[in-house]
């Protein structure tokens, strides 16, 4: 009985040892190898046909605009008018009536000046993971431009990296400490996810579907294609 009680403290001590050095590797791994391809300026950052912008939702619980929402959407205008990027994905969830990130975000960006022919909305971007692989499979892209908050991008090139997709990020700014803790936190758990849904869990999107062309490079296209869960 001795033996069990002893033998369930190590396993204890083990577990509480170890999540926080796999915490801790797991993010220094994911931002020291992505940090050299973010971007907070558009003048510095490399021209790319497509960007990614990954979705959040427009209103906090109080009913008030969400900075990081309007952050992200200024952030992909900018890149388009700066020509930067041609076309942009728009990848977030809609899953339900009152809930839909992509149609949120295409809003915002024509009253930035888009146009409808600019962007694609990807309507299965649940999760990064998910908005990440569907660029490659469903979108057919090989590059990209990530375009979310600084905080999110590292995870963002980090599954990129990992998925086969040459990418690089642009980082809109972050809220004050104060202000974003509790998100920045947040994502600390987020990244080390990321390692454990590639390396261990083996993660895939929950939706796929038939593979969607985007409008080519250099022509308007008349509509705009949007991806829906199959």
């Amino acid at each position: 009985m001795k033996r069990k009680s002893r033998r369930c403290w190590w396993v204890i001590l083990a577990t509480c040892l170890l999540l926080p050095l796999l915490l801790v590797l797991s993010n220094a791994w994911v931002v020291i190898s992505t940090q050299a391809r973010v971007f907070s300026h558009p003048a510095q950052t490399p021209a790319n046909h497509v960007g990614l912008v990954l979705g959040t939702a427009k209103y906090l619980p109080t009913g008030g605009i969400n900075p990081y929402f309007q952050n992200r959407v200024q952030a992909a205008a900018a890149l388009y008018h700066a020509g930067k990027v041609r076309h942009l994905i728009l990848s977030g969830s809609n899953q339900t009536t009152a809930y839909d990130e992509p149609t949120e975000m295409r809003k915002c960006l024509r009253s930035l000046g888009v146009p409808d022919a600019a962007m694609t909305s990807d309507y299965a971007g649940r999760r990064t993971l998910d908005s990440v692989v569907r660029a490659r499979d469903i979108f057919g892209q090989t590059r990209v431009t990530i375009i979310s908050n600084e905080f999110h991008v590292y995870r963002a090139l980090f599954l990129c990296d990992r998925f086969g997709l040459t990418a690089i990020a642009y980082g809109a700014p972050d809220l004050p400490w104060p202000l974003s803790m509790r998100t920045r936190l947040r994502e600390y758990g987020a990244r080390c996810k990321a390692v454990l849904d590639v390396y261990v869990l083996g993660t895939q999107p929950r939706f796929r579907g038939a593979p969607i062309p985007l409008p080519p490079a250099l022509e308007a296209a008349a509509t705009v294609v949007s991806a829906v869960p199959q």
